[in-house]
């Protein structure tokens, strides 16, 4: 009996092994291209499907107030865990919503598997004619194991259908009619503030302001999937289970004077109908506005930290 066990359990293994190599699933995470001394983010997800002799998917991303998504194809090699995407189009970093420009670029990222999971982690590359003026975009993707149902995938490269949408967000969205303004005092759900200390702090920005307070609204980033997230600011529990729309989810929040900077974290609920938990988060101090986008799953909740700056010195 033991015999027949030892074999098949190898059998087993070697089947998860080879399926580990594998870039199949959906791939999720942050692209960065630095100028100048600052960054710009793209939102990205992945989804891969391995062929006979190539990979074909479905680029999905959000730049500024765009959302984009895009086939693209490419090849594997399971021997050297090399993933290469070619002829996508990127939005040039340096567009306005005026005005974007597309940069012809490649995807060449390596496949890295361990215990804790496993990620593609690489860069865009423009093509020769655009190396003068598309700098080269580096990411590090997940591999959302969760979404990765081979169902799942199939029915998202089948049914795909190529979209540029522009949004951003109008009076209507906030002041006027938010989904639900929060005040700002701390709440209890032990529960979720557990689950909070278990998952790890992703910084995605840092900005500054200049007021002593700021106003937050939170909306879904692109289409309205189900998202539901929970508030922590300096690590106090201010929402739970508040679900996002495309109308604000408001906070007018008064800065803690005693830190050097506040941090403010997205804690994901849940993932939505399409993984993983994105929201476009506007910030106002005073006639200042930044625009963040922050994405959480079940192991990170998205954070940025605002820095309220010094007052000059006075003779």
């Amino acid at each position: 009996m033991i015999k027949k066990i030892v074999p098949l359990f190898s059998l087993l293994f070697i089947a998860g092994f080879v399926h580990a190599q594998s870039v199949f699933g959906y791939w999720y995470g942050i692209a960065n291209v630095k100028s100048n001394g600052s960054a710009s983010n793209y939102m990205m997800e992945l989804i891969m499907q391995p062929e006979k002799g190539y990979v074909k998917g479905v680029l999905n991303y959000y730049f500024k107030n765009t959302f984009r998504s895009l086939q693209v194809k490419g090849n594997y090699d399971a021997n050297t865990r090399q993933l290469n995407l070619y002829n996508i189009p990127v939005t040039y970093f340096g567009s306005n919503i005026a005005m974007e420009i597309d940069c012809m670029m490649n995807l060449r990222a390596t496949l890295r598997v361990s215990r804790a999971g496993s990620n593609l982690s690489g860069s865009f590359v423009s093509l020769p004619e655009f190396k003068y003026t598309c700098k080269e975009i580096m990411f590090n993707f997940d591999l959302n194991t969760d979404a990765s149902q081979k169902d799942s995938v199939l029915r998202a490269i089948r049914e795909y259908k190529e979209t540029h949408q522009v949004w951003q967000p109008n009076e209507d969205d906030t002041t006027a009619k938010p989904a639900a303004t929060i005040v700002q005092r701390k709440v209890i759900n032990y529960v979720v503030e557990n689950d909070f200390k278990q998952r790890a702090i992703d910084i995605t920005d840092e900005i500054t302001v200049d007021s002593d307070s700021i106003a937050v609204d939170f909306y879904d980033n692109g289409e309205v999937d189900g998202d539901s997230i929970s508030v922590f600011f300096n690590k106090k529990l201010l929402a739970f289970s508040q679900k996002l729309t495309t109308q604000a989810l408001h906070f007018n929040l008064v800065l803690d004077s005693l830190l050097e900077v506040n941090e403010l974290s997205m804690f994901a609920d849940n993932l939505g109908s399409i993984p993983p938990n994105t929201a476009l988060m506007i910030i106002r101090d005073g006639e200042k506005r930044h625009q963040v986008r922050l994405t959480s799953d079940l192991t990170k909740s998205g954070t940025i930290r605002i820095r309220k700056k010094p007052k000059p010195k006075t003779e």
